[in-house]
């Protein structure tokens, strides 16, 4: 799978020869936006026979000249080893020169790469570096990933504050994960003083964008009446919206608690879930 970041310029290159031959009139006269042009014509074949050796060779002349959008494309090229031999080094390189312009999603996947390229002397410590560039400039997905680099003490020293400040960050942006996790933050009081309350209010945040595991926790925490009052509707709801995602606790949990219910409550329940899960979690509460 190719992954082409196509600028809104681009748009206007339709599939014509005239057209061709007046981006690569321009691309031969040394114009970066015009190379890199040319290159997402080779990689996506519009107007010309699809080459990805072609499309290295225009994106490797626009990024020497500094466009990040071809230092982009250009990694990820490498990344899937189409055009040339798959190249931990050269991705990692062209995301760097990108990252020095500050451009944060390119930013954020060089983290990822560092993180895999044992052996290479600044592998170690590289992706906390520009995990916290790009975190400097809001990225939630960076955020999250820093967060859960001190959560785990990879690559840093382990910190459940840092690990907690990070995840909030991400968080308060929606950040689906970050909400799961800082939610588990608070059930166990790491980095943060236990809370059972807040927790559910974390979780719910991330059930309601569909991550499963915090449906299964969120229903969890309902039966048990932990940071909120016990129900065991929403409990079968939430453990039925994690069940739809085949999670083998989910059923389990859900077996036990209908052992449990009168018919009159699993048909109740059974009602609500069929609300939520048909308007996507936005109407779950009875």
């Amino acid at each position: 799978m190719k992954y082409i970041l196509i600028l809104t310029s681009m748009l206007s290159y339709v599939a014509l020869a005239s057209e061709f031959d007046d981006t690569k009139a321009l691309a031969d006269q040394g114009h970066a936006d015009a190379q890199f042009n040319l290159g997402v014509m080779y990689d996506i074949g519009n107007g010309v026979p699809e080459s990805y050796a072609e499309a290295v060779k225009w994106y490797r002349k626009s990024a020497d000249q500094g466009d990040k959008d071809a230092q982009h494309n250009l990694a990820l090229i490498y990344a899937n080893g189409e055009g040339s031999p798959e190249n931990g080094v050269g991705r990692a390189k062209q995301y760097r020169m990108a990252a020095d312009q500050e451009f944060s999603v390119i930013e954020n996947n060089l983290g990822h790469i560092d993180g895999n390229m044992a052996g290479i002397p600044w592998a170690d410590s590289a992706p906390v570096k520009w995990y916290r560039w790009a975190t400097n400039q809001g990225l939630a997905d960076a955020q999250f990933n820093l967060g859960v680099m001190y959560d785990t003490g990879d690559n840093v020293p382990e910190n459940d504050l840092e690990a907690v400040r990070w995840y909030r960050k991400a968080a308060d942006q929606g950040y689906a994960k970050a909400q799961y996790n800082l939610a588990n933050s608070f059930v166990d009081g790491e980095g943060v003083p236990e809370n059972h309350k807040t927790a559910v209010m974390w979780y719910r945040k991330s059930a309601d964008q569909g991550l499963v595991k915090a449906q299964a926790n969120l229903a969890l925490m309902y039966a048990s009446g932990n940071g909120v009052p016990k129900d065991i509707i929403k409990a079968y709801v939430w453990w039925s919206m994690a069940k739809t995602e085949r999670l083998e606790v989910a059923k389990a949990n859900l077996d036990i608690l209908k052992a449990q219910m009168t018919k009159k409550e699993i048909t109740e329940a059974q009602h609500l879930a069929a609300i939520c899960y048909e308007s996507d979690y936005r109407k779950c509460d009875s």
